[in-house]
């Protein structure tokens, strides 16, 4: 049985960054609400800490898009090292660099969205405490 060690060692760096990112997206996850409460705080928000609730909950929905472009962009690096044939045969699948590099584009125009609701709520705070 032949083993193809760069492909071996590939796949174990991008484990690595896999988990890495894993790893951050849960602290990032853990400051964020569900959707049914944004939808409420969303309505009812009338406080500064409400306001701030909610710019928290942005910030980590930012860091979770910023760090899923970052595994997508290692993602797409290590698909054009070591291509898979996928690019040929099913452009933009999964397994392509093309999709890694779409979908980490999409997720950085996510993350600053996030990023504006999140001053935008700051400033609601901040105005609210006047």
């Amino acid at each position: 049985m032949h083993i193809n060690w760069r492909w071996l060692n590939a796949t174990r760096r991008m484990a690595i960054l896999c988990l890495a990112a894993s790893l951050l997206g849960g602290i990032a996850l853990a400051q964020t609400l569900s959707s049914a409460q944004v939808k409420k705080l969303t309505a009812t928000a009338k406080t500064p800490a409400d306001h701030m609730k909610l710019a928290k909950h942005y910030e980590a929905v930012a860091a979770k898009h910023e760090a899923d472009a970052k595994e997508h962009e290692a993602l797409a690096e290590q698909y054009s090292r070591n291509p898979t044939g996928h690019e040929q045969k099913h452009p933009m699948s999964g397994q392509t660099a093309g999709h890694c590099k779409l979908y980490a584009e999409h997720c950085r125009k996510a993350a600053e969205a996030a990023r504006q609701m999140a001053a935008a709520h700051t400033g609601m705070a901040k105005q609210d405490s006047k």
